[in-house]
């Protein structure tokens, strides 16, 4: 009998842990190899309190999960976004009228644009300002086009992209105010005259012939605006964008036929009314293609591959609350 106790406890004390005690170890294990530890702390040390000094490069992950942030989509706030055009179209007319009018150097740019169109043989800015200024009524038209639909057309599609594809509203945002940012360095960089201020060619200035407002640049707003700052032209950058976000983004295939057709005819107004070169165009059309690879660089796609909803904050802390994240 005595044996046999001692030989059973040797055995006890020889075998090897528990199931329970086993389970405990490797849930312990497990635990210290998938939970991070705190910022700024090793895995053996407790977390500094709330009066600690933070170790040196301790704030570099903050500073990254803030970068990565504003980098996500998000849904605009209404109050920012006008605030923001506002304050940017303000600083975009600021700087563009305080280029200086240097008149003599875009008088000879325009020369050299038009020589250059020549020898291309595409040199038809002047036909189509004379044919079209021949139709009283097309031309007025035109004018007043030149005169608002800039404005009007873009100011719609922001409100559409706000309320329809919030996803994607910063990233396409981004796209305009990239484009307009480099079209200021053209305005510095390279001053032109239109085609109507060309001394030596024929063009017609449609808006002083037929006394419409269709130009900045002309008649009583002459005063107001830089009259050499004609490349790029961002009738055709702010018109292009619109079109190619309306034809991304709509559904309805009228829609997106609407928003190929307003780029096309943006340009032959441009052309007609004697404000632009078409050559002016192709500028726009390059800052346009600066502002689309700021975007991509930034948000890491183009914004129609952007989700088109995000959830508000709210929202977003009800989702992280619940544990669905």
């Amino acid at each position: 009998m005595g044996e046999t106790q001692v030989t059973a406890q040797e055995g006890r004390s020889a075998a090897g842990p528990s199931p329970i005690a086993a389970e405990a170890v490797t849930d312990t294990a497990t635990a210290s190899t998938t939970t991070p530890p705190a910022p700024g702390t090793s895995g053996s040390e407790p977390a500094p309190g709330p009066g600690a000094t933070p170790a040196p490069g301790s704030g570099t992950t903050g500073w990254q999960a803030r970068f990565r942030s504003l980098r996500r989509a998000r849904r605009p706030r209404l109050w920012f976004e006008i605030l923001l055009i506002a304050v940017s179209y303000w600083l975009y007319s600021l700087v563009r009228n305080a280029v200086p009018e240097q008149k003599a150097q875009a008088l000879r740019n325009a020369d050299w644009i038009w020589s250059a169109e020549k020898s291309l043989g595409l040199a038809f800015e002047e036909s189509v300002n004379h044919a079209v200024n021949s139709v009283t009524w097309l031309i007025v038209s035109m004018n007043y086009y030149y005169a608002t639909l800039h404005f009007v057309v873009t100011i719609g599609v922001l409100v559409w992209l706000f309320r329809r594809h919030p996803g994607r509203y910063a990233a396409t945002r981004l796209v305009l105010f990239a484009t307009t940012a480099v079209a200021l360095l053209g305005y510095y960089l390279y001053p032109l005259a239109p085609p109507r201020l060309m001394n030596g060619a024929n063009f017609i200035d449609t808006v002083l012939v037929h006394e419409t407002w269709g130009s900045m640049a002309s008649g009583n707003f002459k005063n107001m605006s830089n009259q050499y700052a004609a490349m790029p032209s961002m009738h055709i950058g702010w018109s292009l964008w619109c079109g190619l976000t309306i034809f991304a983004l709509a559904t309805a295939p009228w829609a997106r036929i609407l928003g190929l057709l307003y780029p096309t005819l943006t340009l032959v107004v441009i052309v007609a009314t004697a404000n632009h070169f078409w050559l002016d165009a192709v500028g726009g059309m390059a800052c346009l293609a600066f502002g689309y690879a700021v975007s991509r660089a930034w948000y890491g796609s183009l914004p129609h591959h952007l989700p088109r909803w995000v959830p508000n904050s709210e929202s977003r802390l009800r989702v992280l609350g619940g544990r669905r994240d």
